[in-house]
C-alpha cells in the first residue's frame, strides 16, 4: 500500500479550480494530497498499465510533487514516464506526440508559496471541471479521508526521459528561422522555465544557431523568483526588460510567465506590442500558410475582448473567425470543433492546431522573429499595422452585486445605435464600429473587468469614464 504520513486533514476543494489545481504549499497542495491525486488520476482516466506522464517546473516543491505524483500513479497502475524539469506547454507536447495523459507540476504565475497541477489526456486534450478533474479531486479526496491508496495487482513500471531537444526541433520545423535576417532578442524568463527553452529553441543549446543573439534576463531557474514575479500581464514586471531592449539596441523583446507558457513582446523602443495585434500577426501568417497548403477559409479562434482589429484582419485574409468567451478550456474546445489553424486572447495565450490545440508562447514568439527578420522595418513599424484601435487594458472594479450591476450598465448604455451580448459578461458596441466595452465577472474576485476600445484615444477614455462612473457609484 502507498501510505499516507501526514495526520493533517486537506480539503482538496480549496486548491481545485476550474481548469487546474493550484494551492499553497504546506497547506492547500502537500505531497500526501499529489499522492492521492495521482492515484485518482489513473483511476478516473482509466490509466492503468498506460503511460503516465510526470513534469514540473522549477519551483522547490516540485522534485517532492513529481515524486509523490508518481508513487500514486504507480500504486493504481499507471507506467509513469519522468520528464524532469519541463514547461506547461512541454507537457502538452509529450501528451501530443506521444499520446499519452500527463500533469506538470507548477503554479504558472503565481508567488514562490503556490504550486499547483495542469493535467492533459492524450493528445494534449486539457483536464477540466467539465472533463474530470472534479472526478479526481473526490476519488482523491476519498483516499486522503480513508488515510491510504491499496495498490492493485499489476503496480505500474517507472522510466525517465528528457524532451527538450525533441521539443525544440518540433518547433523549429513549425517554424523556420534559419533565413531571417540577424536579430538583437532580449528575453526576460523572470527565473522561470523559459531559462531553459529558450536556449534550447532560439538558442544553439540543443540545436544548430539560428541568426539570433539572444541577451538573458533572469535565466537561472529560481522558483523563488529573485528579480521579479513571472508575471508578464503586469506592467511593472516588464520594465527590466524594456530597460534592457533599449540598452542593448535589440530590435525586439520577449518576456514569459512562470511556465512558460504565455509569451509578451516589447518593440525596439521599449514599448509592448499587445496581445490582440500578436494574435493579428500570427492569423495572418496561419491563414497564408493554411491557403498554401489548400484549405479554402482558415478558421482563426479569439476571445471577444481580443481588438476587432483581429476579426477584421482575418476576413480581409480571406479567413473565418469564431469568437468565443475567455478561458483556454473553452478556446481549445472551439479550436478542436472548428478544426481551426490558431487562436488568440488578450491574455497572451495562443493556440496552435499543429501544437494540437493547445497554446504555446514560444512558438508564437518564432512567428513574430519570422515576421520581423523577413522583412527590413523595424517592430514597431510593424505592429503598428496590426493596432489601429485604442485598447483601455483591464479595469477591475469591486462590486458587490455583478449581475445586478451588469444589468444596470446594460440598461443605461444598451440604447438604439448599440449591439449589446451576454456571451461572456455583458458587452456593447456601438453600431457605427466607433467603440465598444465588455463587463466581465471574475470566478474568483469580487470584481467586475472593463475592457474597452475604441477608434481614438478621446473616444475610448470618454467611453471608459461613462462606464466605470456607474459600475463604481
Amino acid at each position: 500500500m502507498a501510505g499516507v504520513t501526514e495526520t493533517h486533514e486537506i480539503d482538496l476543494t480549496a486548491s481545485f479550480k476550474a481548469y487546474d489545481v493550484r494551492g499553497i504549499v504546506g497547506e492547500t497542495i502537500t505531497a500526501e494530497s499529489v499522492r492521492a491525486v495521482g492515484a485518482a488520476f489513473v483511476d478516473v482516466l482509466g490509466l492503468a498499465g498506460q503511460k503516465v506522464l510526470v513534469g514540473g517546473d522549477m519551483r522547490p516543491s516540485s522534485p517532492e510533487f513529481m515524486e509523490a505524483f508518481a508513487e500514486g500513479a504507480l500504486a493504481r497502475g499507471g507506467d509513469v514516464l519522468k520528464l524532469g524539469l519541463i514547461s506547461t506547454d512541454m507537457l502538452y507536447y509529450a501528451a501530443g506526440v506521444q499520446q499519452a495523459a500527463g500533469v506538470v507540476f507548477t503554479a504558472s504565475h503565481n508567488p514562490a508559496e503556490y504550486n499547483g497541477m495542469k493535467m492533459a489526456k492524450a493528445g494534449a486534450v486539457p483536464v477540466s471541471s467539465d472533463t474530470g478533474l472534479y472526478e479526481i479531486r473526490d476519488a482523491a479526496q476519498a483516499y486522503l479521508d480513508a488515510g491510504q491508496i491499496p495498490a492493485v495487482e499489476r503496480t505500474g513500471t517507472l522510466e525517465e526521459s528528457t524532451l527538450l531537444a525533441d521539443y525544440a526541433a518540433y518547433l523549429r520545423s513549425l517554424v523556420d528561422l534559419s533565413g531571417i535576417r540577424p536579430l538583437k532578442v532580449v528575453v526576460d524568463a523572470g527565473n522561470g522555465m523559459a531559462g531553459a527553452t529558450t536556449p534550447a529553441v532560439l538558442g544553439d543549446a540543443e540545436l544548430e544557431a539560428l541568426p539570433l543573439t539572444i541577451e538573458p534576463l533572469y535565466f537561472e531557474l529560481d522558483g523563488t523568483f529573485p528579480n521579479h514575479p513571472a508575471n508578464p500581464l503586469e506592467p511593472e514586471n516588464l520594465r527590466d526588460l524594456q530597460a534592457a531592449v533599449v540598452k542593448h539596441g535589440a530590435d525586439i523583446g520577449l518576456a514569459f510567465d512562470g511556465d512558460a507558457d504565455r509569451c509578451f513582446v516589447i518593440d525596439e523602443k521599449g514599448e509592448p506590442v499587445s496581445p490582440s495585434a500578436v494574435t493579428a500577426l500570427v492569423a495572418r501568417r496561419e491563414i497564408a500558410r493554411a491557403k498554401a497548403d489548400g484549405e479554402d477559409t482558415p478558421v482563426i479562434i479569439h476571445n471577444l475582448i481580443t481588438s476587432k482589429a483581429v476579426p477584421e484582419l482575418v476576413a480581409h485574409d480571406g479567413g473565418r473567425a469564431v469568437v468565443t468567451r475567455v478561458g483556454h478550456s473553452f478556446i481549445k474546445a472551439v479550436m478542436a470543433e472548428e478544426s481551426a489553424v490558431f487562436g488568440g486572447e488578450h491574455s497572451a495565450h495562443y493556440y496552435f492546431r499543429d501544437f494540437f490545440n493547445a497554446d504555446t508562447g514560444m512558438l508564437a514568439a518564432m512567428h513574430v522573429l519570422a515576421a520581423l527578420g523577413e522583412q527590413d522595418r523595424p517592430l514597431s513599424d510593424l505592429a503598428e499595422e496590426y493596432e489601429p484601435y485604442v485598447a483601455s487594458g483591464e479595469i477591475n472594479s469591486e462590486v458587490e452585486d455583478k449581475a445586478a450591476m451588469m444589468d444596470r450598465v446594460e440598461q443605461q448604455f444598451g440604447v438604439e445605435g448599440t449591439t449589446t451580448s451576454r456571451m461572456d459578461g455583458l458587452t456593447v458596441a456601438a453600431d457605427s464600429g466607433d467603440w465598444w466595452f465588455n463587463l466581465r465577472p471574475s470566478n474568483t474576485e469580487p470584481f467586475l473587468r472593463y475592457n474597452g476600445e475604441a477608434k481614438d484615444a478621446a473616444t475610448m477614455q470618454r467611453v471608459r469614464d461613462e462606464v466605470l462612473a456607474v459600475v463604481r457609484g
